[in-house]
């Protein structure tokens, strides 16, 4: 957090710690007792939704600008895509099997792309183009492993869901951040993007892209390299030539966004957007 400011006021700590020591009377272990502010059962009451969602936008906002961080490069894709050479552990056929572990293609280009991304993050004090994930396996963790990959930080944005899940090893544990809405946590991924990189994946991957490019669409996003990793994938699960035909969308609107296979040919369309410097990474 940022610098404590001086204050000749009680802080709210120090009132928390003060009612800890309370004496135990029904008086003081009633609710009704509680400081608000430390009051559990008060915070995640319906009636302070609004105030968590500020909450939850507030914690990372503060966090990400006392570090500096301005400006990200974002990666979404599939969760069950596995590490090149490593069993497909979400598999529940064998077609299915055999898909995923053919697709890991996509994490090598995932963790490849992010170290390109993170190189450049390096030349910038990772002020500018830090990696942001959702901070999960699969495509994610090739994002946030990239980036350790050259010694840069890298962001996780992580959600409860009902099933377990834990932030995987490679996010930089100061910015390993965890998310109850859905909807602060999209905002978190948008707010500093200069980039959005789609891999293949599932619904959410799915719902990520089109969000973006529906708020690119509408103008109420700047146009940025919107990069959709994967020319084989993607052409058999989406045909958005199907709305211009349909007149749905405008012909120019399946232009908002580009077709990649490869990270260096990914990484070129950012560089050439933004004039960024040539940087090499080694394989």
């Amino acid at each position: 957090m940022g610098r404590k400011r001086h204050s000749s006021l009680r802080s709210s700590k120090d009132d928390i710690e003060v009612v800890r020591h309370s004496p135990q009377t029904p008086q003081t272990q009633s609710s009704a007792y509680r400081l608000a502010f430390a009051d559990d059962e008060f915070l995640t009451s319906e009636d302070l939704r609004g105030i968590r969602f500020q909450l939850e936008y507030t914690k990372i906002e503060s966090r990400l600008r006392d570090a500096g961080i301005n400006s990200t490069v974002v990666l979404f894709g599939g969760a069950r895509i596995p590490e090149p050479g490593k069993p497909a552990w979400a598999a529940k056929t064998e077609t299915a099997k055999k898909n995923l572990e053919e697709n890991s293609v996509y994490y090598t280009e995932a963790r490849r792309f992010a170290q390109l991304a993170s190189m450049t993050a390096k030349a910038t004090g990772y002020s500018e183009y830090v990696v942001v994930t959702g901070g999960g396996p699969g495509v994610m963790e090739a994002g946030n492993r990239g980036a350790t990959d050259v010694g840069a930080p890298s962001i996780g944005l992580n959600i409860v869901l009902p099933h377990e899940q834990a932030p995987n090893v490679y996010v930089t544990p100061q910015f390993s951040f965890n998310f109850h809405y859905f909807a602060t946590r999209k905002i978190h991924f948008l707010v500093r993007a200069r980039v959005v990189a789609i891999f293949p994946g599932g619904f959410g991957t799915l719902d990520e892209f089109f969000e973006t490019l529906t708020l690119i669409q509408t103008g109420r996003m700047e146009r940025i390299p919107l990069l959709l990793f994967g020319k084989d994938f993607w052409s058999r699960v989406i045909n958005l030539d199907v709305l211009v035909e349909e007149g749905t969308v405008s012909p120019d609107d399946v232009k908002l966004f580009t077709v990649v296979d490869t990270a260096e040919e990914a990484w070129e369309i950012v560089r050439k957007t933004y004039n960024l410097p040539e940087i090499a990474v080694e394989a």
